[in-house]
């Protein structure tokens, strides 16, 4: 009886802990795994573009969409102030891909976008090394599947997060990296970070971020577009870790025997 409640309590927890292994909207890590290269998309030209031929060195990869109201344009002002601060030559060292999310856009409001960017940067920046691309929805979710990033549509915007995903020349994820926020700074990432990150995707390294865990102890708000801490899970984790040592202490308690007069 006590080891099938063990049993039933490990299987609970397994569950619980791979609850949102697949969010409706966030980002699941994967950690190592190689997105679809053999897609087509358009970029801010109007050249129809395959994914392979742009990942030729490690590279920075962002979803997002270009009239975004929200995340969108913070998020892309951080990778151009961040690019600014690093040593790192974007184009030697780096390329720089971004998706949109929203299959209704054009090249025309990729090279909009772009251009506003690329403006924010004091480096000279080659154009092919920071590309913006759109595409259909099958092949959008294709990657965005893949990279373990999730958005949903509402109206004429999404709900989503925000990251950076860093790959390695054959498209392998070797990192994540989300950007902290701050009243007085807005969005950003630290030079280090991200140097860090382009080298270990230079050298195929998987680099596992505390994200995970932060994800399991945060959910994302896309109303307020932040993480904010998820207590019911926490509490719901504690009382299973204490019934889990409760049920181990009647398995596993000496047994007192009665003197025999």
């Amino acid at each position: 009886m006590t080891k099938n409640l063990i049993i039933y309590f490990l299987l609970v927890l397994t569950i619980s802990v791979n609850a949102d292994k697949n969010p409706e909207v966030g980002v699941d890590e994967k950690l190592g795994a190689f997105l679809p290269l053999d897609v087509y998309f358009f970029d801010e030209d109007s050249n129809k573009v395959l994914l392979k031929d742009l990942i030729r060195k490690p590279t920075v990869f962002a979803f997002v969409y270009y009239e975004c109201p929200g995340i969108c344009s913070p998020l892309l002002q951080s990778l151009a102030e961040v690019i600014d601060k690093s040593d790192l030559v974007q184009g030697v060292d780096y390329n720089v891909v971004v998706i949109s999310m929203d299959e209704s856009e054009s090249p025309y409001n990729a090279a909009k976008r772009k251009n506003v960017i690329i403006q924010l940067t004091e480096k000279n920046v080659p154009p092919e090394s920071w590309r913006f691309l759109t595409g259909s929805l099958e092949d959008i979710k294709k990657v965005s599947d893949a990279a373990g990033f999730y958005f949903k549509r509402e109206g004429k915007d999404f709900r989503h997060a925000g990251c950076f995903i860093f790959l390695d020349k054959d498209g392998k994820i070797t990192r994540y990296l989300f950007p902290d926020y701050s009243q007085r700074h807005g969005y950003g990432i630290l030079p280090f970070d991200f140097k860090m990150a382009i080298i270990e995707a230079s050298e195929s390294k998987i680099s596992p971020t505390i994200a995970r865990v932060l994800q399991f102890c945060y959910s994302y708000d896309p109303a307020g577009r932040t993480y904010v801490f998820n207590l019911t899970r926490i509490f719901g984790i504690i009382i299973l870790v204490f019934v889990a040592v409760f049920l181990l202490y009647i398995k596993f308690k000496p047994k007192k025997h009665l003197a025999i007069k």
